[in-house]
């Protein structure tokens, strides 16, 4: 793909994704990527806990919008607070993610391999 900047070898990947196949689907991509992931984690709950745990173990977050029944937003400001660059992932468009979190990154389901790649690619480079 053209204009995405290489991906940090090794980049640790949160991700919180409550559908199985999903969840199973970005770890693969993720890994074709030569990232390492973080998770998956089913819950806000369990990633909450992981990352108060292990808050430097985690460089970039994938976040789906409505993990089980919860939005994703609180935890979106927890990662940012600690420095974690995030993106989100989800069905919705724009009018369904909160308004101070609409000009975040967003990865619009089903997305492909490419897509995934430029998102983070540009999230990674925001970071650093």
């Amino acid at each position: 793909m053209t204009n995405v900047r290489p991906i940090p070898a090794g980049l640790r990947v949160m991700v919180v994704e409550d559908e199985i196949l999903v969840a199973m689907m970005l770890e693969d991509m993720l890994a074709d990527l030569e990232c390492r992931v973080v998770g998956p984690f089913h819950s806000i709950d369990k990633a909450r806990e992981y990352l108060a745990t292990a808050p430097d173990s985690v460089d970039l977050a994938i976040l789906d919008v409505n993990v089980a029944g919860q939005r994703s937003f609180g935890f979106a400001a927890t990662l940012s607070e600690v420095g974690v660059p995030l993106i989100f992932s989800t069905g919705y468009d724009a009018a369904g993610v909160d308004e101070p979190w609409r000009q975040s990154a967003r990865l619009r389901k089903p997305f492909t391999p490419a897509e995934l790649e430029a998102a983070l690619s540009a999230a990674a480079a925001r970071s650093s």
